[in-house]
């Protein structure tokens, strides 16, 4: 760098990339502004230039300024082998100015500190970096080491996962032909080293995340759910909160949209086939995003789903990856998934279909069905996916009739994975029922071996949960299993 490359630099004061000081007595101000540059833009920070003034003084530089430099950028971190440029100043009697670039293409290992402390640029001032934004950039710098879900769950073993829900997993990845067929056969061990959910033989979160039988220890692992009369929170008419794992929560927020939403259906054969006003399968693609995306690490926060006369809205307390925004998350773009062993699980057991495209499908979705496409917000550290319910402005008669005009069509393939899906007591049960639809909660107690008050309880939790009903009187009549559209 020349002086007059120098001169060029300060025609406009000082920046956001451009800093001036006076001398070395103020280097440890300047290291704090090189260390902002580095977390900011890059930029340059040149030592013998009067900041107020303009003027270029220079300075003495004698070797022991040079191993004062020296030792300041040795402490920053991570290592920066920054070049020191020393300028002459002409007709200044050998005085020099002294210029520390923070080249950005040179030094990308962003957040730094500097002494231990980070520092950042808002315009042309250095700042100490709030405790958030190091934690963000750090999480972006060493992803596999600080995120949640690759972290060894604390007092967690194995034999704390839930072994069929594993299972019913490989079944649907290798069926899916994402998985080899030869994980239908590996221990539970093989499989969950082959997902990449073990540290050291210890479960990782995205194995409880994904798997655990009790998440009592996990608060993040919960879902809110309201149903809310008119377009605000004012008055609920459905409130429900669950605690569980992924596939429990996802389970429990499809239930409680067919409970809450409007529903067309028929009985064919032994099944009751539903559909939603809104597609079931672009909700189910939004809640399961929303539980495979969120920041799990913030325990106090939860995803909601929420139902209100003219909407339904999921919220994830999360945000968009810097690559994308609410306008062109609806473009073909890369995936960028928050929790990345939560997400590659996911899809490898086609719970997931490939990353990038959840947005595109749910668009699709609801345009096939002829209801509003969904829109995307986010803010206050949440993002929000909001469904408008087709039914406002409609009349009950003629939402009913257009909802009619298509069935979803249940395959035995559809019914197994269905009940592979239940917990193991609704399993139990929906088994049962679908064998013999008429079968008596006397009949059920002594196949199972519980008592009929036990059937009973089993019963009525999967009648609210909305897989199952009664149709006809208590004797003569048979049970349907609720199957969702898939």
């Amino acid at each position: 760098m020349t002086i007059q490359d120098i001169q060029e630099l300060i025609k406009i004061d000082e920046t956001r990339t451009v800093e001036l000081k006076k001398t070395t007595g103020e280097l440890k101000d300047a290291m704090h502004s090189v260390c902002a540059m580095l977390n900011s833009d890059g930029g340059y920070v040149i030592i013998g230039i009067a900041p107020t003034s303009l003027k270029i003084i220079g300075q003495v530089v004698t070797d022991n300024t040079r191993q004062e430099i020296a030792r300041e950028i040795r402490k920053l971190e991570p290592v920066v082998n920054m070049a020191v440029e020393y300028v002459d100043v002409p007709d200044s009697e050998g005085k020099q100015l002294v210029v520390l670039h923070a080249d950005k293409n040179l030094f990308s290992a962003a957040p730094y500190v500097f002494d231990g402390k980070p520092y950042y640029k808002l315009e042309s001032t250095t700042m100490a970096m709030p405790q958030q934004m190091y934690e963000d950039m750090l999480r972006v710098r060493d992803a596999d080491k600080f995120r949640w879900d690759s972290m060894t769950a604390n007092n967690m073993s194995v034999d704390d996962l839930d072994e069929k829900r594993i299972r019913t997993a490989v079944t649907k990845g290798v069926r899916s032909g994402r998985m080899n067929p030869d994980a239908e056969d590996e221990s539970t061990i093989e499989v969950l080293a082959k997902l990449d959910l073990l540290n050291n033989g210890k479960p990782t979160n995205a194995a409880v995340a994904l798997f655990a039988k009790d998440t009592s220890n996990y608060p993040e692992m919960e879902l809110k759910m309201g149903y809310f009369k008119g377009n605000n929170r004012m008055i609920f008419i459905d409130n429900k909160m669950e605690q569980g794992n992924f596939f429990e929560l996802l389970d429990a927020g499809i239930a409680f949209l067919f409970r809450n939403l409007r529903i067309s259906g028929e009985v064919k054969g032994l099944l009751r086939e539903e559909k939603l006003e809104i597609p079931i399968e672009a909700l189910r693609e939004a809640l399961t995003n929303a539980l495979c995306h969120r920041q799990y690490e913030r325990t106090s926060a939860s995803v909601s789903l929420a139902i209100y006369d003219d909407r339904v809205e999921i919220v994830n307390p999360g945000k968009f990856p810097p690559q994308l925004t609410t306008d062109t998350i609806r473009m073909s773009h890369e995936s960028y998934p928050y929790n990345k062993k939560i997400a590659q699980v996911l899809y490898l057991t086609k719970n997931l279909e490939k990353w990038g495209t959840g947005a595109n499908r749910m668009i699709e979705l609801c345009r096939e069905q002829g209801v509003a496409e969904p829109e995307w917000t986010t803010g206050n550290g949440t993002v929000t996916i909001t469904f408008k319910r087709p039914s406002v402005g409609i009349s009950s008669e003629e939402t009913s009739n257009e909802l009619h005009k298509n069935f979803i069509k249940t395959s035995e393939e559809t019914l197994q994975m269905f009940i592979a899906n239940l917990q193991k007591k609704e399993r139990e049960i929906a088994e049962l029922v679908a064998e013999k639809p008429d079968i008596t909660q006397h009949e059920m107690s002594v196949k199972l071996n519980i008592t009929p008050r036990a059937v009973a309880n089993r019963l009525k939790a999967m009648l609210e949960r909305g897989v199952i009903k009664r149709v006809g009187p208590k004797k003569g009549g048979h049970w349907e299993l609720i199957i969702p559209q898939q």
